[in-house]
């Protein structure tokens, strides 16, 4: 009795499932990662939104740094004065500003039509020239139009996250602790320090790029500003202003923001639009000579390869925004790999060798 009392209990076979079921089983994994990967898209964008608001509290807190070293006054004041001398400072300029760039705008509406026939007619004296417009003149010109359609449309949304984005900056400016200690206590106790230390650095990166971001574009609008005003360009503060802030967008806003400059300077004569262009291009080389070593500084050293991935990336999953916010966020992806990956590999790989006794 014993030893059928000790026997092991046969063990129950699974029940397969018949073929309906793992149809059905399939349908529902692959609804269920369909799912996911839009939730996933949707929170990615929610993502970005969040690194925007960052971006603009870093701003706000290294203004406010630099109030505070200079005049030695309480911080509260000191972060009062850097978010409203900001708002006014942005009021002041477009009070100023807005009536010239509000009637420079109207004469680009007006110029447009004359200056895209003058640009096809110059197109059309060259061979080259008259290939691009037979390309533009097919089918490919709806294909044009949906999507200037689409961007003018996707813009208007992009006002809507500006909106939240600045509530955002606002919340993470008057209480930082507040979210850094909450994502500190996710982290055991033992790897405090280290969630610190990445939270620090990632902080000082952020620093370093929005500082020269900030500067190559003013240095972008005045450098402009000058040379299209000494060329008589027409519009050339909003051509300025244009290229400035597309100077957001690494590489590929620079050449983006030429394409009108050139244009107009091509309803004067072929050698002005030449010239433009070289103003254009002497303009970046200059602001980029100046300011990458100062980014560089203060942030790790991307590879150009590796950042215009992530921004074909990013623009591909969202949009402008995901263009603008790639290179601070591919450097976040890059400190946390070199923190989290790196450094625990090459800790691991020292081999403490012994020294030899002397005999």
């Amino acid at each position: 009795m014993n030893s059928e009392n000790n026997q092991p209990a046969a063990k129950i076979a699974p029940e397969e499932l018949t073929y309906i079921q793992k149809v059905w089983h399939t349908v529902a994994i692959v609804a269920l990662l369909v799912v996911v990967i839009l939730i996933a898209r949707v929170a990615f964008n929610v993502l970005l939104m969040v690194l925007a608001g960052v971006l603009i509290s870093v701003y706000f807190h290294g203004l406010g740094d630099m109030i505070e070293r200079k005049t030695k006054w309480k911080r509260r004041l000191c972060m009062t004065i850097s978010v409203g001398g900001t708002f006014v400072i942005l009021a002041v300029l477009f009070w100023f500003m807005g009536a010239k760039i509000s009637k420079q705008i109207g004469v680009l509406s007006d110029t447009l039509p004359h200056t895209i026939n003058t640009a096809k007619a110059k197109l059309a004296e060259s061979p080259i020239g008259q290939k691009i417009l037979d390309y533009l003149s097919n089918d490919n010109s709806d294909t044009l139009m949906t999507t200037a359609k689409t961007f003018f449309n996707t813009s208007f949304g992009v006002l809507g996250n500006i909106y939240i984005i600045l509530f955002l900056a606002i919340f993470f400016t008057s209480d930082p602790n507040l979210y850094k200690d909450g994502i500190i206590k996710l982290v055991p106790e033992s790897r405090k320090p280290l969630a610190q230390q990445v939270i620090d650095r990632i902080s000082h990166a952020l620093k370093g790029w929005l500082k020269g971001m900030m500067l190559s574009m003013v240095l972008v609008f005045i450098l402009l500003s000058i040379g299209l005003g000494i060329m008589s360009i027409p519009v050339a503060l909003v051509l300025a202003l244009l290229t400035g802030l597309l100077k957001l967008i690494p590489n590929f806003g620079s050449l983006a923001a030429m394409i009108p400059g050139v244009l107009l300077a091509l309803t004067i004569s072929t050698n002005t639009a030449i010239i433009v262009a070289l103003i254009y291009i002497v303009t970046q080389t200059v602001v980029s000579n100046i300011v990458t070593p100062i980014i560089q500084n203060k942030m790790i050293n991307l590879p150009p390869a590796l950042t215009i991935l992530a921004q074909v990336l990013m623009g591909t999953l969202s949009g402008v925004l995901g263009i603008i916010l790639a290179v601070p966020l591919l450097s976040i992806v890059m400190i946390l790999v070199d923190e989290l990956y790196v450094k625990k590999i090459s800790e691991i790989d020292i081999v403490v060798v012994p020294e030899k006794s002397q005999s």
